[in-house]
């Protein structure tokens, strides 16, 4: 197949259906956060069960996307895709209905089983059906929207919660579900990697799935009974994940992907930055609502600047990282988004928006819009095309794996517990030592990046 030239429908159907789907999976992963303290009083929840609200989304989605990137490859990138959306949709409805925190955590999980089904199925689409010469402008164009997806989510969450409930941020996932299948029926085509054979890998998917949840619940309930058996457990599935991806014939995760500096460097940034991404997002609209008398929509409009960057630049920040290469764009992008992320230590009582909230966010959404698309093409790049749906599974796992850990030690490192996110004192307290770690993992990623990422990255075969 020659492949799918830029400026045509099938083109535009393609980036549409991949944007819509990864966009869903985004938004659900930030639209939750303007939602927290709504849930918390409707279904009486204690912050450990708000971080699981937001981490059992996460927790599925990062240890399941691997498996869901593999499905692809070898049954159909789009047919995997179709099936996550639906799935993803249908646990969207069992969120929305949800009579408990127990009940809506249960789902979350759900939800984000469906997110990593159809998640690397969007940029795989994409890689498998544009021509090589158009990948760049198509993954530009895909990252920017997706991004929108992401920043977006806390006007949308501000929006539904304010004038109608917050279970409508779950429910309003139908309609779009329906709209993405349609244009993926209609428009992309089927793509695979023909190379692949023999058993799925679902060992090594619950051990990952095991690793994360053992992991993810010592940092949630540290100091708890369960702790020290949690993490211990979460260790020991995590090395016995590796053992297994090493000696299998058919490994979820093939490690020597690895081997290519390019490749792990390029993970090992993403797991920094969207670790302090998440908790970023997490700390600030709770900040806002809680110390700073903002309403769930007024909250979620102050996040618009991140949007309006997204919108304008991120095609931009993937056309300069294709002229100069991607480690200047890898470098200072993070260390834009931790400038920002100090600014944002301005937000408290009193706070003013167009002093204390935007000037920080339109820093921060500059890097954001400067990195994201760089990093996506990075990841690609280092990893031969046959196995695009894995590069794509990993980068996206390592990325929800970062705000899924983030978020779950966070909470916990700066002192919260209980019902101290609705205590104003309390979350001020915590708030200030929060984004400092935050700012620290920005600025790490950034120098990972200087340190490690090459001027220009070829390809490898496979």
């Amino acid at each position: 197949m020659s492949g799918v030239a830029w400026g045509t429908p099938t083109a535009r159907g393609v980036v549409a259906a991949a944007t819509l789907g990864s966009g869903m999976t985004l938004l659900d992963g930030t639209v939750v956060n303007v939602a927290l303290r709504s849930m918390g009083a409707d279904l009486d929840a204690s912050l450990a069960a708000l971080q699981w609200i937001t981490n059992g989304y996460f927790l599925s989605l990062a240890s399941l996307i691997l498996l869901g990137g593999s499905l692809g490859d070898r049954l159909g990138r789009r047919r995997v895709f179709v099936v996550g959306t639906v799935w993803f949709a249908l646990a969207s409805l069992l969120c929305g209905l949800a009579p408990t925190a127990e009940v809506l955590i249960a789902a979350r999980v759900l939800q984000g089983v469906g997110g990593a089904l159809l998640t690397p199925g969007s940029l795989a689409m994409i890689q498998g059906a544009f021509r090589s010469e158009d990948r760049g402008r198509a993954i530009g164009a895909w990252s920017g929207l997706g991004g929108i997806a992401s920043a977006i989510g806390p006007l949308v969450g501000g929006l539904l919660v304010d004038h109608a409930s917050w279970r409508w941020i779950f429910l309003i996932n139908l309609p779009l579900a329906v709209l993405t299948v349609w244009l993926a029926l209609r428009w992309v085509p089927e793509t695979r990697d023909p190379r692949t054979r023999g058993r799925f890998d679902l060992t090594g998917a619950t051990l990952a799935s095991l690793a994360l949840a053992g992991v993810t619940w010592a940092l949630t309930d540290a100091g708890g009974a369960a702790t020290p058996w949690a993490a211990v457990g979460g260790i020991a599935a995590a090395a016995a994940f590796v053992v297994v991806e090493r000696r299998t014939r058919a490994p979820m995760v093939p490690l020597g992907l690895f081997g290519d500096r390019t490749f792990s460097a390029a993970n090992l940034m993403t797991l920094l930055v969207y670790a302090a991404l998440g908790a970023v997002l997490f700390f600030l609209v709770l900040q806002l609502q809680t110390v700073g008398g903002y309403t769930a929509l007024e909250a979620g409009l102050a996040t618009l600047p991140i949007t309006l960057c997204m919108l304008l630049l991120a095609a931009r920040g993937g056309a300069l990282g294709e002229r100069i290469g991607p480690r200047i764009p890898l470098t200072f992008g993070p260390l834009v988004m931790a400038a920002g992320t100090l600014w944002l230590l301005l937000v408290g009582p009193g706070v003013t928006w167009w002093r204390d909230v935007a000037p920080g966010l339109t820093v921060f959404g500059l890097g954001l819009a400067l990195m994201v698309a760089p990093l996506t093409a990075t990841v690609l790049a280092a990893a031969p095309d046959e196995v695009a749906g894995i590069a794509s599974g990993i980068n996206n796992a390592v990325a929800r794996a970062g705000s899924l850990l983030a978020v779950a030690a966070l909470p916990t490192a700066v002192g919260l517990a209980g019902d101290d996110y609705r205590d104003p004192a309390r979350l001020d307290a915590a708030y200030g030592t929060a984004l400092l770690a935050c700012a620290a993992l920005l600025a790490l990623g950034g120098l990972v990046s200087w340190v490690t990422i090459p001027r220009r990255v070829q390809t490898p075969s496979a």
